[in-house]
């Protein structure tokens, strides 16, 4: 696909450039949470990278250190009592992701794509094989994210990362770039846990009765 050729250099020039000029914000976010918590500044987990590879995803901790490991945040129990003071800021705000410019330039991703799932989702793994969407570049944002974001159901979210791979080109990627700006500051569909957290309760309480 020649557009991918396009898109990584895109990716290339505008990763460098956002680590220059993001360099400030990153030195204080470093110090903030090296001040609120014990732990280290970044957080690595294994995700499903273009073809179902596996990467590490960067991100700034906004956990404790004795969070369970490798459990999406909704099949958590009570998740917020896992999560830092800074690192409530950090989720709200989305500016835990920015370490992800770093995997950007590696080739790890791309700015704009389907979000990376964790290599044990294998639910939403499944339900993008039907529409191609593991045989493009993940993204730091995309289209699941700019229409509905932590809010969608795995086969919606599936789905709209399916019209992405169709509409693949500049056109759609700077709708989802700039589309992400605009929700990254009014703080649109972002619920603590994600869209499983209300399904997880429905399960235990149906299981308890």
């Amino acid at each position: 696909m020649g557009y991918l050729k396009i898109k990584r250099l895109i990716d290339i020039v505008l990763s460098l450039l956002g680590l220059i000029i993001l360099s400030p914000v990153f030195l204080i976010l470093i110090v903030a949470i090296k001040l609120d918590s014990k732990g280290p500044v970044l957080f690595k987990q294994k995700r499903v990278g273009i073809h179902k590879s596996h990467f590490n995803i960067l991100k700034f901790r906004t956990m404790r250190i004795d969070t369970p490991k490798d459990t999406p945040t909704h099949l958590l129990e009570n998740p917020d009592q896992w999560i830092t003071r800074v690192g409530k800021f950090l989720r709200k705000t989305s500016l835990d992701e920015l370490p992800q410019i770093i995997n950007i330039l590696k080739g790890d991703m791309s700015i704009i794509g389907p979000r990376p799932a964790l290599w044990n989702q294998y639910d939403l793994i499944a339900e993008r094989d039907k529409y191609g969407a593991n045989d493009v570049p993940v993204g730091l944002t995309g289209w699941a994210q700019i229409n509905g974001r932590d809010e969608l159901p795995i086969e919606v979210k599936a789905r709209l990362d399916g019209e992405y791979v169709k509409k693949i080109g500049l056109e759609i990627d700077a709708r989802c770039f700039f589309g992400t700006i605009f929700k990254v500051l009014k703080s649109d569909g972002i619920v603590e846990g994600g869209p499983g957290r209300k399904e997880v309760a429905a399960i235990k309480e149906e299981a308890s009765r």
